[in-house]
C-alpha cells in the first residue's frame, strides 16, 4: 500500500500531514491528515469523523485541535467523508453522494461500487496508520462531528474492542428518524429499514452493543437539533443500557466549527486521559 505525501508542515512542534494513497476498499484514491505530536511515540490515535460536505482538511483547518494534541501527545487522523473522482457517483445534494458517504458500505446500484467507508474506516485505514506512523493502535479513541458523529458512535459500538474512548460534536444519532439519514440509507442500502440497523446508534445499543462511557457536546442552537439530531434519542438509549452518557447542551452554540473549536480541547483531554 503506496503512500503519498501530499504536504507536511511544524505544527507546535510536531507535523500536520495530508496525505493519499489507492484505497482497495473504495477502488478510488483516498486522502487523510494526520498530525502528529513531538517526541518519539508510539502515540494513542484519536480518529475525527467530519460530518456533511467536508473533506479530510476542514477539521485540521478550523477546528484548532493540534495543540491539545501536542500538549496530550496524541495523534489525530481526519479521514475524508467520501470516495472522489470523476467517475464516482454523485447527487446533486449535499446530503448524499461525494462528501456524504455516511460512514457505510453501501450494497445499492451505483454506490456499492465505491461508497464502502465502513471497510475504509474500519480495517484498510488503520492497516495503513499501522504500517505508516508512529502510533499504538492498542491504545485507540474516536470523535466526530454531525454526519462523522454518527460515523464515530456507530463505529466504536461495533468495534467496543478497538476503541477505549469514544465522543462526537453534534451528532446525528439516529439515521431511522431523520431526513438525511433516511435520504442516506434508502440510497445507499436500500428500502429495508432492517439493513439500516448496523449503522444507527441507538439501535444498536437496542440491540445490546456497549461501551462503558459516551461525550456528546451539542449547542442549543444548532439549527439542525429538532429535526436532524435528536440527542435525547441517545439519553434515552444509553439510560435503558446503563451506559454513562455525558451530554452537555451548550449555550447559544449552533452547528459550527465555532462551536468545534471552543469544546475540542476538552474533548481531547478527556481521550487522553482514557486512553493513558
Amino acid at each position: 500500500m503506496t503512500l503519498e505525501t501530499l504536504s507536511e508542515q511544524r505544527c507546535f512542534g510536531g507535523v500536520q500531514g495530508i496525505y493519499r494513497h489507492q484505497s482497495t476498499a473504495t477502488g478510488t484514491p483516498m486522502r487523510f491528515a494526520v498530525f502528529v505530536p513531538p517526541g518519539e511515540g508510539p502515540f494513542p490515535v484519536l480518529w475525527f469523523l467530519a460530518g456533511l460536505t467536508c473533506t479530510e482538511e476542514n477539521f485540521v483547518t478550523k477546528a484548532g485541535a493540534q495543540r491539545a494534541a501536542a500538549e496530550h501527545g496524541l495523534i489525530l487522523i481526519a479521514p475524508d467523508t467520501s470516495p472522489r473522482g470523476d467517475d464516482v457517483p454523485d447527487d446533486d445534494g449535499y446530503d448524499f453522494g461525494k462528501g456524504a458517504g455516511f460512514y457505510v458500505d453501501a450494497t445499492e446500484a451505483p454506490w456499492s461500487a465505491n461508497y464502502q467507508m465502513r471497510s475504509y474506516i474500519e480495517s484498510e485505514l488503520p492497516t495503513l496508520i499501522a504500517a505508516s506512523f508512529a502510533a499504538d493502535m492498542g491504545r485507540q479513541g474516536i470523535t466526530g462531528h454531525s454526519m462523522g458523529g454518527h460515523g464515530a458512535l456507530t463505529v466504536a459500538l461495533r468495534n467496543p474492542e478497538r476503541f477505549g474512548s469514544v465522543s462526537a460534536f453534534a451528532p446525528i444519532v439516529s439515521p431511522l428518524y431523520c431526513p438525511w439519514g433516511d435520504k442516506a440509507l434508502t440510497g445507499y442500502l436500500g428500502a429495508d429499514r432492517t439493513a439500516w440497523r448496523a449503522y444507527d446508534a441507538c439501535a444498536l445499543i437496542e440491540k445490546g452493543a456497549h461501551v462503558p462511557e459516551i461525550l456528546v457536546d451539542q449547542g442549543d442552537a444548532d439549527q439542525f437539533l429538532t429535526e436532524q439530531l435528536k440527542p435525547q434519542l441517545l439519553a434515552d438509549a444509553c439510560h435503558v443500557a446503563g451506559i454513562d452518557l455525558t451530554l452537555r447542551m451548550q449555550p447559544g452554540y449552533d452547528h459550527s466549527y465555532y462551536f468545534i473549536a471552543s469544546f475540542i480541547a476538552d474533548h481531547i483531554a478527556w481521550h487522553a486521559a482514557r486512553l493513558a
